[in-house]
């Protein structure tokens, strides 16, 4: 009896949308993927510094365990808008620019300069 060699199939890969959030397509997904990206502009700006998160939450007015979250992109507890108040504190400007759109629906984004 000869053996049959098993072929490895391949998983199936799906192309993502840009937003994995919307890829789960999870409620809020726009809204969640801004609040990430504007935590990891805060992470990157607190890293770059060389802040402690006992430092970081002075400057930002919040405790060490809440920069904690925000450094593992746990932003759930913080509003966009805290979110930007964050970045404002750390010495950064904000920018919203509101545009129309050609499409039905129109989008959030965060372009870091």
């Amino acid at each position: 009896m000869k053996s049959r060699k098993k072929i490895a199939r391949r998983p199936a890969v799906t192309v993502s949308s840009g937003n994995v959030f919307a890829d789960l397509e999870l409620p809020g997904a726009e809204q969640d993927l801004m609040k990430a990206r504007l935590t990891l502009q805060i992470y990157r700006i607190i890293k770059d510094r060389g802040l402690t998160q006992t430092e970081a939450g002075k400057v930002l007015g919040i405790s060490q365990p809440h920069v904690s979250a925000l450094a593992r992109n746990r932003a759930g507890n913080f509003s966009v808008g805290r979110l930007i108040e964050f970045l404002t504190a750390l010495g950064h400007d904000v920018e919203i620019t509101v545009t129309p759109t050609r499409k039905h629906h129109g989008e959030m984004s965060v372009v870091v300069t």
